[in-house]
């Protein structure tokens, strides 16, 4: 019997994943473990395996479809075998499913295909005005939230579109695919399009964008009225200036949203200061130049950050805390989360139990989770219950920033350059220090100035005596 390949679980908080690339075509013959697919969800990407030898009897799924985990994506057999059937024993679940949850009937995935194609085929620009369906066009069943919010604000009839969802629902991609296939709008113009107006095909304003001198002619008295009266193209200056446009998707996608997210749900404030880097720097060139049989020598100043803050933390549970729902939830355990500059944009790993970690130990685990994120493996749930975050820009020669809380938690250390400061020296001399700036950003509707203030100098004195802190 067929082997009904099936979207993997990649982790507890993975619900779908996207399909960058197939490997193998219709017809392939495959080895089991043979890397078929890539796949990636919103935090990293992987190879998917056949799963049993054979040909691949029917992909149905296309490259960049969104897939829930457990739903079929392909079929594997013998030549000859029905595909068909092979689904609809399977009842939409293979060998690979994953705590014997059912993915979709046969009949929608099936179908899925003939939707997915529709939109990844070029063709003429498809639900542009609320003529469209007049003209032929066969309206989709049903509309997502998220698509009609988006075609309402840029004038596209969401109901003239072919949806690429479940049971032929018009999805949200549908209607940015048919933004792509038509010129960028002005304000004036959607208007004009949301009366009646035909999309122009080209626009002439600053940008390439479609204003109301494109329009031309427009029988539809409603969109006369939208065009303020104008029935002719008038002359206008054609503009150039070249540009690409790159939908947000992916990591990049989710980065934005949570970004946002954070900024509009918290009341944040950040605070400056900066710590005597002295014995920082004295005992970073010591595990250097140490016999590689202790293990410290690739121990960096980031990794003594860590377990500076590691060993602080616990003092300020308000800080080592999530907030949900109206509900603040402090943790005895220091989960630290390390910012990671990856390919595919900024990604947050997590150092487990960091409170209980050695300093080797501590270094080991940044090294090896920043490795993952970097190469594109990294576990999905090692991404996800952290409970304190540091940003290090150190490197760049940041000499301070404005750290952007990691939503639900309450409070991120950014971590910036040492720098030479003037400071006072023994009888009224001054002279040069070596400081790490420090940059911590709070929920101020959960943390007050005075308290987020003493946590940041007990960060920066232990930074400052990081050598007795070693010891202690």
């Amino acid at each position: 019997m067929a082997h009904v390949l099936i979207m993997p679980r990649q982790g507890n908080t993975v619900e779908s994943c996207i399909i960058t690339r197939w490997k193998a075509a219709e017809g392939a013959q495959v080895a089991a473990d043979q890397s078929v697919c890539e796949v990636e969800t919103d935090k990293a990407s992987f190879d998917v395996p056949a799963g049993a030898a054979g040909f691949i009897l029917k992909i149905l799924r296309l490259e960049g479809d969104d897939v829930p985990v457990l739903e079929p994506i392909a079929v594997i057999g013998q030549k000859g075998e029905d595909w068909k059937a092979a689904v609809g024993v399977a009842g939409g679940q293979s060998s690979s499913a994953v705590g014997g949850q059912t993915p979709a009937p046969a009949e929608a995935v099936a179908a899925a295909p003939a939707a997915s194609a529709s939109f990844a085929q070029p063709s003429a620009v498809r639900g542009l005005s609320p003529g469209a369906q007049d003209r032929g066009q066969t309206p989709s069943a049903a509309v997502s939230p998220r698509a009609r919010k988006l075609a309402t604000a840029e004038a596209v009839d969401a109901s003239a579109l072919t949806g690429s969802g479940p049971g032929g629902r018009v999805i949200e991609r549908d209607v940015a695919a048919a933004l792509a296939r038509r010129p960028p709008l002005t304000a004036a113009a959607k208007a004009a399009v949301a009366a009646g107006a035909t999309v122009p095909v080209s626009g002439s304003s600053l940008g390439g964008r479609a204003g109301l001198a494109d329009f031309g002619g427009q029988t539809s008295p409603e969109a006369a009225v939208a065009l303020g009266g104008q029935t002719s193209a008038s002359p206008a200056r054609s503009y150039s200036d070249g540009y690409t446009e790159n939908p947000l998707k992916g990591v990049r996608k989710l980065i934005s949203e949570r970004m946002r997210g954070s900024l509009e749900n918290s009341a944040q404030l950040t605070f400056n200061a900066s710590a005597n880097a002295k014995q920082l720097q004295a005992l970073r060139a010591r595990f250097k130049a140490s016999d590689p049989v202790l293990g410290l020598a690739d121990v960096t100043i980031g990794d003594l950050v860590l377990y500076a803050v590691s060993r602080i933390l616990p003092r300020f549970p308000n800080a080592n805390a999530t907030l949900e729902n109206g509900v603040l939830r402090a943790y005895e355990r220091v989960h630290l989360a390390l910012a990671v500059d990856t390919p595919r944009g900024l990604m947050v790993p997590v150092i487990r139990n960091a409170d209980l970690l050695s300093l080797r130990e501590i270094s080991a685990e940044a090294k090896r989770v920043a490795a993952a994120c970097q190469a594109g493996n990294i576990n999905p749930d090692e991404l996800a219950g952290g409970t304190f975050t540091v940003s290090n820009l150190g490197s760049f020669g940041v000499e301070s920033f404005t750290p952007v809380l990691n939503a639900p938690q309450v409070a991120i250390l950014g971590v910036n350059a040492i720098m030479p400061r003037a400071a006072a020296g023994p009888n009224g001399t001054v002279v040069l220090e070596q400081r790490l700036g420090l940059s911590l950003t709070v929920d101020h509707s959960i943390i007050d100035g005075a308290p987020a203030a003493r946590m940041l100098k007990a960060f920066a004195d232990a930074i400052a005596d990081i050598d007795l802190l070693l010891m202690a």
